[in-house]
């Protein structure tokens, strides 16, 4: 099963972030989706598709790599690398142009094949600094 459930992720990572599918959703998300981002939590699948909605609105390039996975039972780790350009408003920024590479981890649940938890870390400070809205120490 932990090999089903990294195929998974990968899945979601380049179907869902990297090409924008986001029909694929309805098919790898539970309906009590939850994504605990680190300012808020993303409920569902109507929540998880406006997630990735504004990330690729403010980056359409965004790519992001697979590093490195770790699965046991239901739970997959997966460390991820995400780049893009910066062409469309982002959390209010206005674009800047300017590329972008952040540092990130998932922690994904799966049950019955459909994720039903994800905890993500990324390198939220680091993204707010390339795109110039916080300063760099």
């Amino acid at each position: 099963m932990s090999e089903q459930n990294k195929a998974q992720v990968r899945r979601v990572i380049e179907e869902i972030y990297n090409r924008g599918h986001l029909g694929i959703v309805d098919e790898v998300a539970a309906s009590n989706l939850v994504i605990h981002a680190s300012s808020h939590d993303i409920r569902g699948r109507e929540g998880a598709k406006q997630y990735v909605t504004a990330l690729r609105g403010g980056f359409p390039n965004l790519h992001l790599t697979v590093e490195d996975q770790i699965a046991e039972g239901d739970m997959v780790v997966t460390r991820w690398t995400a780049r893009g350009t910066h062409t469309g408003e982002f959390q209010g920024i206005p674009p800047t142009g300017r590329e972008v590479r952040v540092a990130g981890t998932d922690i994904d649940r799966i049950i019955d094949g459909k994720t039903v938890e994800c905890w993500v870390h990324m390198d939220q400070l680091g993204l707010m600094q390339q795109l110039g809205a916080v300063a760099v120490a």
